[in-house]
């Protein structure tokens, strides 16, 4: 069983800077890549950043430069540090995990969190 707790969402206003946090526990093996979704009332949930396992990162074009995704592997972890933020930015932030439970699984699985309301507002 595999659980991702996020944390760090609310209220924030334009240019102003929010964290969030994402830690996986239970049954993993070994947890592949690890990222950021966020679902906007009426609109498509869309990737925003995701860094893999050795580092490597990728931003959504609309949140370059202004997020900075990283992970903690030996606590499972992953943060988005989200700075000047825009009205735009308002979204259901979910996150996801790419993730082996066992030494013997091939493909990894996907597991999301229950998702965390980031809403930047004056």
């Amino acid at each position: 069983q595999v659980q991702l707790m996020e944390s760090g969402g609310g209220l924030v206003q334009p240019g102003g800077s929010l964290g969030l946090s994402c830690a996986a526990s239970g049954n993993i093996f070994r947890i592949n890549v690890m990222g950021w979704f966020r679902q906007a009332p009426g609109k498509q949930r869309e990737l925003v950043a995701q860094i893999g396992s050795r580092g490597n990162t990728n931003y959504v074009a609309s949140v370059k430069d202004r997020f900075t995704i990283s992970r903690d592997n030996a606590k499972n972890t992953v943060y988005l540090q989200m700075n000047s933020l825009k009205p735009e930015d308002t979204a259901v932030y979910y996150c996801n995990a790419e993730l082996r439970t066992s030494w013997s699984q091939i493909v990894d699985q996907p597991y999301w969190g229950q998702g965390t309301q980031v809403t930047v507002s004056s």
